[in-house]
């Protein structure tokens, strides 16, 4: 009977860890409310509970986040800010364009003083370079504001972009960074931060991921081992879970969260208790 009693413990703990309210960190508006009624359609008849959802409305086939565009940008970052009154539940993520200089600061002051705590920029679709002065004015003035930062990091702009992140970070000591997709399949990179940390004056602490994309490649894959041995070393405090949808579902994500071989006090903290303290979400 015991025998039987721990097979279907087994049999049965992905469903349950599943059914546990999660906090995806990574959901693409890229059709405003038509995106928002299929990702929750799509939640709910995976028989999933999304306590928040961080929605960003720029990239995809129609990108209009490119700089010289300020109005364009301003304009869609209000109709994101309209959404997330409408759904309580989103976390609305704006984004500017750092080569659009003063203009780009003083959106970003704006959105701030509408409540906005997350800014999106993306080096590969909004065609900048991390390492340009003008990108590190920004996120400074985001820390200053108590903006988080959400960049993408999946090392798919010629010659990565790992190395410029990191540096960029500790040169915005005072502002938080989420680094989406840890680095792409170049994450082994991300284990300087287990060196960094331990030199004085120079720690990284500033700087988080999420594993969207990712997690999905990695469990039960030849990489899995080292994956798990990364997020360790960058600190299992340090992730959060995102589905990158529409290109991921949040089912795809929990599903191989659950096949990696983490510890339950780890897969929770990733699913919803590290994104719950960064941002500020009632769990």
């Amino acid at each position: 009977m015991m025998r039987l009693s721990l097979a279907a413990a087994l049999l049965f703990a992905p469903a349950v860890a599943a059914a546990q309210p999660a906090i995806d960190s990574h959901v693409h508006l890229w059709d405003g409310e038509k995106s928002i009624a299929a990702y929750e359609a799509q939640v709910k008849g995976a028989g999933l509970t999304v306590g928040a959802f961080g929605g960003m409305w720029f990239g995809g086939p129609d990108n209009q986040a490119l700089a010289g565009n300020p109005d364009s940008i301003r304009a869609h970052n209000d109709a994101l800010l309209a959404l997330a009154k409408k759904h309580p539940n989103m976390v609305p993520i704006a984004t500017v364009h750092p080569y659009d200089g003063q203009a780009a600061l003083d959106e970003l002051q704006r959105v701030a003083g509408l409540g906005i705590g997350l800014l999106k920029i993306h080096p590969h679709t909004q065609k900048f370079d991390p390492a340009d002065a003008r990108v590190l004015a920004l996120v400074r003035r985001a820390g200053e504001l108590g903006i988080t930062v959400v960049m993408d990091n999946a090392n798919i702009v010629p010659g990565g972009d790992s190395e410029k992140l990191f540096n960029l970070a500790l040169a915005a000591p005072k502002t938080k960074f989420v680094f989406a997709h840890m680095g792409g399949l170049n994450f082994r990179f991300w284990n300087i931060l287990k060196m960094a940390r331990t030199a004085e004056g120079l720690f990284g602490d500033n700087i988080y991921f999420d594993i969207s994309a990712m997690a999905t490649l990695a469990a039960d894959s030849p990489i899995e081992e080292e994956f798990i041995w990364t997020m360790r070393n960058v600190g299992i405090d340090h992730i959060l879970l995102g589905s990158d949808y529409p290109q991921f579902s949040l089912a795809q994500t929990l599903d191989a969260l659950e096949r990696l071989d983490l510890t339950p006090e780890e897969k929770a903290k990733i699913r919803q208790g590290n994104a719950a303290r960064l941002f500020g979400i009632k769990p």
